[in-house]
């Protein structure tokens, strides 16, 4: 027989999953967390414009890596800890290998597939790229592609995006 969950227990269900990541490169660990659905929402909102058309492709690559690695790194406590234009903007600057490495982790937790990617940064199909995932523009705590440079592998090297 099937138990099915109630709204209360899906709602206290305690399931956005944690990763800690060594990063050598940095000279450490680091804790990634899947984004929340809301969370998701607003970094794919970042790509489309205010006419709800997906940003051209140059602007959609622009610090791709940073602004994923963004919304999934926190703090031990679980407070994300890059959260000003300038602070990704800076976080961009780090080795594209090491943020790679995080944003392997960041987009597995966060169920992004490399469709889901190559859909967000103009890389899919003809005829895919002009609608987005997000169906509201909301706001993010991560800067839109339009501010923000660096561009995302097609796929990582375990061929998983």
């Amino acid at each position: 027989m099937t138990t099915y969950l109630s709204a209360e227990q899906i709602l206290d269900a305690a399931d956005l999953s944690i990763e800690d990541v060594h990063v050598p490169e940095w000279g450490g660990t680091v804790r990634v967390k899947g984004m929340s659905g809301t969370e998701r929402d607003r970094f794919e909102a970042g790509f489309v414009g205010n006419d709800m058309k997906q940003l051209p492709k140059d602007k959609a690559l622009e610090y791709y890596r940073a602004r994923v690695a963004a919304a999934c790194l926190v703090d031990q406590a679980g407070n994300k800890m890059f959260r000003s234009v300038g602070e990704i903007k800076r976080l961009s600057d780090k080795s594209a290998e090491a943020l790679q490495r995080v944003v392997d982790v960041a987009n597995r937790l966060s169920g992004l597939t490399e469709d889901d990617v190559e859909e967000l940064t103009g890389n899919s199909e003809p005829g895919q790229s002009d609608s987005s995932t997000s169906a509201s523009p909301g706001t993010s705590d991560t800067p839109s592609p339009s501010s923000s440079s660096g561009s995302p592998r097609a796929s990582s090297r375990s061929g998983k995006q």
